[in-house]
Order: structure tokens, then C-alpha cells, then sequence
């Protein structure tokens, strides 16, 4: 029986909260405007960002995110290593995936914290 995994999604833009956890960033481009300093990450992991090529076809369309969402976890099918070991620490600790999009349901956060859950 598998427990249930302590991940959330959130705007790197939003304030830091003690609840945050380990701070990923999830996207492969630094977010405008944001400080080093101030988005107190954990890791920026880039591998785990949509590619250039499907970042720009989905442009941050919800009409596309269906198609978004398959074509980013048929790229995430080779990030297994990655994946399994966000997995692992988010079993023990709460882990926020950060990205820097406005739209908090249309985005690669939300698609990734579902793979991670289903491993």
C-alpha cells in the first residue's frame, strides 16, 4: 500500500510559507523578476521542466492543456530517476513544486505532482 505523497503546488511568486517544505522549481526558464534570495529554493530542477519545444507550442493555453498534459508525461517517462527520488522524499516531507505561471490549474506543476502520485 502506498502513502500518500506530502506535495503541493504553488507560484514561486507567492510568499514563502514555513509549510513549504523542500522548495522545487519546475521550470526550465528563472521566473522574471525573482531574486535568487528571494525564491529560497531547495533545487531548480531544469530536466524536470517541459521542453523548450512543448513550453512554447503550449503558451500557457488552457484549450491545449489536455494535449499539454500527454505530451509532458511522455517526456517525464524519461526522467524515472528524478521522479522516483521526488517521490521518495515526498513520503517523508512535504515537497512544493514551484513554477512561475499565473494560471494555477493549467501548468506543469500540477501534471507533474499527478505523475509523482501515481508512481
Amino acid at each position: 500500500m502506498s502513502q500518500k505523497l506530502k506535495i503541493k503546488t504553488k507560484r514561486v511568486y507567492d510568499d514563502v510559507a514555513n509549510n513549504d517544505g523542500y522548495r522545487l522549481l519546475v521550470d526550465r526558464i528563472w521566473p522574471r523578476a525573482v531574486s535568487k534570495e528571494d525564491a529560497q529554493l531547495d533545487e531548480w530542477n531544469k530536466d524536470l521542466a517541459p521542453s523548450d519545444e512543448l513550453r512554447k507550442w503550449f503558451d500557457h493555453d488552457p484549450d491545449k492543456f489536455d494535449e499539454f498534459t500527454k505530451r509532458y508525461k511522455k517526456e517525464l517517462k524519461n526522467k524515472q530517476e528524478d521522479l522516483e527520488r521526488i517521490k521518495e522524499m515526498a513520503q517523508d516531507k512535504r515537497v512544493c513544486l514551484l513554477y512561475g505561471a499565473k494560471d494555477k490549474e493549467h501548468n506543469q506543476a500540477v501534471v507533474l505532482k499527478e505523475v509523482l502520485n501515481a508512481l
